[in-house]
Protein backbone atom coordinates (compact mmCIF):
# COMPACT_ATOMS: atom_id res chain seq x y z
CA UNK A 1 0.00 0.00 0.00
CA UNK A 2 1.40 3.83 -0.60
CA UNK A 3 0.47 6.22 1.49
CA UNK A 4 -1.62 9.45 -0.79
CA UNK A 5 -3.46 12.44 0.40
CA UNK A 6 -6.86 13.16 -0.22
CA UNK A 7 -8.01 16.54 -1.52
CA UNK A 8 -9.80 17.17 1.79
CA UNK A 9 -6.15 16.67 3.48
CA UNK A 10 -6.75 13.01 4.78
CA UNK A 11 -4.68 10.11 4.12
CA UNK A 12 -5.45 7.71 1.54
CA UNK A 13 -3.77 3.75 1.72
CA UNK A 14 -4.13 2.38 -1.76
CA UNK A 15 -2.74 -0.45 -3.24
CA UNK A 16 -0.78 0.14 -6.60
CA UNK A 17 -1.22 -2.98 -8.11
CA UNK A 18 -4.93 -2.25 -8.48
CA UNK A 19 -3.94 0.76 -10.10
CA UNK A 20 -5.41 1.02 -13.89
CA UNK A 21 -4.62 4.84 -15.04
CA UNK A 22 -3.33 8.08 -13.67
CA UNK A 23 -4.65 11.26 -15.04
CA UNK A 24 -3.93 14.97 -14.30
CA UNK A 25 -7.02 17.06 -15.12
CA UNK A 26 -5.95 19.19 -13.23
CA UNK A 27 -5.89 17.59 -10.51
CA UNK A 28 -4.32 13.96 -10.34
CA UNK A 29 -6.58 11.29 -10.60
CA UNK A 30 -5.88 7.58 -10.04
CA UNK A 31 -8.98 4.92 -11.57
CA UNK A 32 -8.71 1.58 -10.13
CA UNK A 33 -9.19 -1.75 -12.15
CA UNK A 34 -12.79 -1.60 -10.16
CA UNK A 35 -13.51 1.85 -12.04
CA UNK A 36 -13.36 3.75 -8.47
CA UNK A 37 -11.15 6.83 -8.75
CA UNK A 38 -9.35 8.64 -6.07
CA UNK A 39 -8.40 12.23 -6.79
CA UNK A 40 -5.18 13.33 -4.75
CA UNK A 41 -3.14 16.24 -4.46
CA UNK A 42 0.23 14.50 -4.96
CA UNK A 43 1.60 15.08 -8.61
CA UNK A 44 1.71 12.04 -11.06
CA UNK A 45 5.63 11.87 -10.77
CA UNK A 46 5.41 12.09 -6.87
CA UNK A 47 2.66 9.07 -7.27
CA UNK A 48 5.17 7.19 -9.22
CA UNK A 49 8.09 7.83 -7.49
CA UNK A 50 5.85 6.18 -4.39
CA UNK A 51 5.11 2.85 -6.18
CA UNK A 52 8.83 2.64 -7.13
CA UNK A 53 9.71 2.42 -3.42
CA UNK A 54 6.77 0.50 -2.77
CA UNK A 55 7.81 -2.11 -5.12
CA UNK A 56 11.58 -1.87 -4.38
CA UNK A 57 10.69 -2.60 -0.71
CA UNK A 58 8.52 -5.25 -1.48
CA UNK A 59 11.58 -7.23 -4.02
CA UNK A 60 13.87 -6.32 -1.29
CA UNK A 61 11.60 -8.49 1.33
CA UNK A 62 10.98 -10.89 -1.08
CA UNK A 63 14.96 -12.00 -1.71
CA UNK A 64 15.44 -12.01 1.89
CA UNK A 65 12.74 -14.74 2.50
CA UNK A 66 13.78 -16.61 -0.09
CA UNK A 67 17.14 -16.84 1.45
Amino acid sequence: MIKLTGLNNKALYLNPDLFEKLEVTPDTVITLSNGKKYVVKESPDEVIELIIQFRRKYMYYISEVIK
